[in-house]
Formats: C-alpha cells, structure tokens, sequence
C-alpha cells in the first residue's frame, strides 16, 4: 500500500497523519506492506492496537494518530 506522510512533533504532543492518496503537504513513506507497516507504527508508539490501525488504514485510507508525550 502507498503511503504518505504528514509528521508534525511538539514538546507535548505528535500528530502522524498517513494517507493512501498525495498530499501536497504530505511526504511518501513508501509502498508499504503490512508487515512494514506494523514496524513503522510500533516505532511511533509501542502500546498502539496495531492490527486495528492496520484496518482502518485499509479501510478509509487514512489513519491520524496523536500522541501524547508522558513526562
């Protein structure tokens, strides 16, 4: 699956925005299988339901995720 990406990181917070469609302020990940897809989202965050987000992402063909830093 084609993706790209949007990667926005605060202090506080990170917003990872993936689409299946460009954006012109989007950057390509890469053409993506499920397995490199699990990869990359267990790098954003360790505690996500990876296989859930993988569905949706196939599903509407977008997926945000936001993610709050703990201190």
């Amino acid at each position: 699956m084609k993706i790209w990406i949007s990667d926005t990181q605060t202090q506080s917070h990170r917003l990872v925005r993936l689409n299946c469609e460009n954006h012109s302020d989007y950057n390509y990940l890469g053409d993506l299988d499920d397995e490199a897809l699990r990869k990359f989202l267990q790098e954003v965050k360790i505690d996500l339901a990876i296989e859930k987000k993988i569905k949706l992402l196939h599903y509407y063909g977008y997926l945000h995720l936001f993610v709050i830093h703990k201190r």
